[in-house]
């Protein structure tokens, strides 16, 4: 009897042995599982959703033109978006329409939130909000007011729109009590100057964020949002740039429709747009109409528009202005004379490349291709080396090699095998890229091929500034969607240039560009010169380096004009000096709000590299409040007089998710495993970790007991 007692306490405590082994497993692979599920930059889509209690619909339960949600208690539709864009170019300057329509397809109340880029440069000065037939204006306000009037709003049942500016490229519109089955329009205007460079006009218009990285290990609870994004201590607004990212296989959201009508004041030679189909008219001689082929396009990938004057019709400057509130305003442009140098100098060029997950697919493989290109560019003399970063950064050699044919062998060889994975982790990069400038070169320039996929985009302008030395960066924006805000400016500290790359068929026209400048003379030591102006005030106020092709761009606001101007600089050695007359010129409204966001971003790159901030934050401030200007301290708000939503009616707040760019990987970027430290996957280990321990715990518990005699 003692025999079998023993033997059933022996047989049970195996039982419990391999029940505790198994849970064990079952919680091992959980966790794996888990942890394969998080993405590059943090938490999922799905994690983000579920926490609003929602959830993404089935790849097979979708459809195009609607979105599904999970409910408490059923399925619910997200607002459907819709965007009309409508561009008038006069010249060099751009004056855009944006209509976003949110319409929503069911029977309960809603409140939209859309996470959208503009250019960089983009002047945004007015917003209308379309119910019906009424239209609500929108008015300037500084950030908090118009925070709280919109919230105010929210709660009283109230229509509002609300436009806010979380870098100069992102922005997010919130609507406010869209009944059931209605569609409000938001109406967003802005101005910007079109590029001018080696002869060519361009204009960009963005249409979708890309997936930003976020580094910082530290949670803090930084600004309200509700992206996916963990706030950091490195990025304490992730929340609020990081809005959730429809999967590839549940097809494209989002259509676009594009209208521009250019009046370029010359007969072009050349219209094109390299990553869209389009229809051009021409209803005189020098007026066109751009539509796009399709009519509409999901917004997955930017819209670029080029064109360029019949040979010998290339404008050498041009001058607009404005009288306004009883002050002139004036915009200059003019290309200095291009020069040729016959003195070979030696230089030291160092290669970044970012093989983070988001430059999978199309964007490493045309990053290769520019790599590979830039190679065979490189002079007997030279010294380089090239770097490459994602979670970790590492480098071919140890220091910069001379040309040769081993050194170039090995570069070639090491390119080939550039793979992307991880995050973008580029700081230690840049430092790297930066460090160790007592070389002897005659120069030393930075090529940085990047998507530029960040979110800490300030803390990254400090340290070039801070690193830079006798430094040159050149950015190299890569893909479909680049961080135009970040490749610019990084090369505007860098004292470089930005180059565009978005497709393969690309990568030789614009690699020879750039090298070109690398090879030619710079005018540097720019200074502007105002005649007989007493209260002049210009922007920027240090005027960059101009490499060849690139045009002097100035803004000024004056009392009254000054006749002429001169401009002075040095180029290969020699002093170039240059005389205009500011009189005549085009009429064009306008150029007083260009000439206050130039302000405003000379401004943020004070605040960028250490200037005290309230000061710099109160110029900001009253200068977009005196222009009606949406800044990072200002927003545009427009409130209906009386509510729509009955009081006892719900409002559910939804986030529009946004596509995939066009050519990016859904899971190199929220992939298989974490590419990141974040506060998320810290806190998920640590649970794990005491679930572990207390299962170990009550399992030699049971084993105790179990083989107790």
């Amino acid at each position: 009897m003692k025999t079998t007692h023993s033997f059933t306490r022996l047989t049970l405590g195996f039982i419990s042995l391999a029940t505790g082994i198994g849970t064990l497993v079952a919680l091992a692979l959980g966790c794996m599982v888990m942890l394969l599920a998080l993405p590059a930059h943090g938490q999922t889509v799905d994690e983000v959703v579920h926490s609003e209690s929602q959830r993404f619909m089935q790849p097979t339960e979708a459809t195009r033109g609607s979105l599904l949600f999970k409910g408490e208690n059923d399925f619910m539709t997200a607002p459907l978006l819709r965007t009309e864009v409508h561009i008038d170019i006069s010249g060099m300057i751009a004056r855009a329409r944006v209509k976003q329509s949110f319409s929503n397809p069911d029977s309960q109340w809603k409140e939209g939130v859309y996470v959208f880029p503009l250019p960089a440069d983009a002047a945004v000065d007015h917003m209308r909000v379309h119910v019906g037939e009424r239209i609500i204006e929108g008015r300037i306000r500084e950030k908090g007011e118009a925070r709280k009037q919109y919230e105010r709003a929210r709660r009283q049942g109230k229509k509002a729109g609300l436009v806010e500016q979380e870098r100069p490229n992102i922005f997010t519109t919130s609507v406010a009590n869209i009944g059931p089955d209605e569609t409000i329009i938001v109406e967003i205007e802005y101005q910007q100057i079109v590029q001018y460079d080696r002869g060519g006009f361009s204009l960009r218009f963005p249409m979708v964020v890309g997936p930003r990285y976020i580094p910082g290990t530290t949670r803090v609870t930084g600004f309200s949002g509700s992206g996916w994004g963990i706030n950091t201590d490195q990025v304490p607004d992730a929340a609020r740039i990081t809005p959730p990212v429809l999967h590839p296989d549940q097809g494209k959201i989002n259509p676009v429709s594009i209208e521009i009508n250019l009046d370029a004041g010359f007969k072009l030679a050349q219209i094109d747009s390299p990553y869209h189909s389009i229809n051009t008219e021409e209803p005189s001689g020098t007026r066109y109409r751009i539509t796009l082929d399709e009519g509409e396009v999901p917004a997955d990938r930017d819209f670029v528009l080029d064109w360029k004057p019949v040979p010998g019709k290339e404008p050498r400057a041009a001058l607009f202005h404005e009288h306004k509130d009883n002050d002139d305003y004036a915009l200059l442009m003019v290309l200095p004379p291009e020069r040729r140098t016959t003195t070979v100098l030696t230089r030291e060029i160092i290669y970044v490349i970012d093989t983070s997950g988001s430059m999978g697919g199309a964007s490493l493989r045309q990053a290769r291709a520019a790599l590979e290109l830039a190679l065979t560019r490189l002079r007997a003399g030279d010294r380089f080396n090239i770097i490459q970063f994602n979670s970790t950064t590492s480098q071919l050699f140890q220091f910069p090699q001379p040309v040769g044919h081993q050194s170039l062998r090995q570069a070639r060889n090491y390119v080939s095998r550039l793979r992307a994975t991880g995050g973008t982790e580029m700081a230690p990069a840049i430092l790297a890229a930066l460090r160790n400038q007592e070389n002897g070169s005659d120069i030393r320039q930075v090529i940085f091929l990047t998507d530029g996929s960040v979110g800490n985009e300030t803390a990254l302008f400090k340290l070039i500034t801070d690193n830079l030395g006798d430094s040159r960066l050149f950015t190299v924006g890569i893909g479909s969607a680049p961080n135009s805000h970040f490749m610019q400016r990084a090369a505007a500290f860098g004292r470089g240039t930005y180059t565009y790359i978005g497709k393969p068929e690309e990568v030789k026209e614009k690699m020879d560009a750039l090298f070109t400048k690398l090879e030619s003379p710079v005018l540097s030591d720019i200074a502007v010169h105002w005649s007989g102006a007493a209260a002049m005030e210009s922007w920027p106020q240090k005027i960059p380096d101009l490499y060849q092709g690139e045009p002097l761009l100035v803004t000024a606001k004056a009392n009254t004009l000054p006749e002429s101007i001169t401009l002075t600089g040095q180029i290969a050695g020699s002093q170039w000096r240059t005389n205009l007359s500011l009189k005549g010129g085009r009429e064009r409204p306008g150029i007083g709000v260009l000439w206050a966001r130039r302000k405003i971003a000379a401004l943020m790159n004070q605040q960028a590299t250490g200037t005290e901030a309230d000061a710099i934050r109160k110029q900001i401030t009253d200068t977009a409040l005196d222009h009606h200007l949406v800044s990072k301290y200002t927003s545009l708000v427009a409130v209906d007089v009386t509510p729509s939503r009955p009081r006892s009616a719900a409002l559910a707040r939804r986030n529009i998710p946004i596509n995939l760019p066009a050519g990016w990987e859904y899971e190199k970027v929220f992939g298989v495993m974490p590419q990141t430290a974040t506060p998320a996957l810290l806190d998920f280990l640590i649970g794990a970790v005491l679930l572990l321990t207390g299962l170990l715990a009550r399992l030699t518990r049971i084993l105790r007991l179990g083989v107790k005699p």
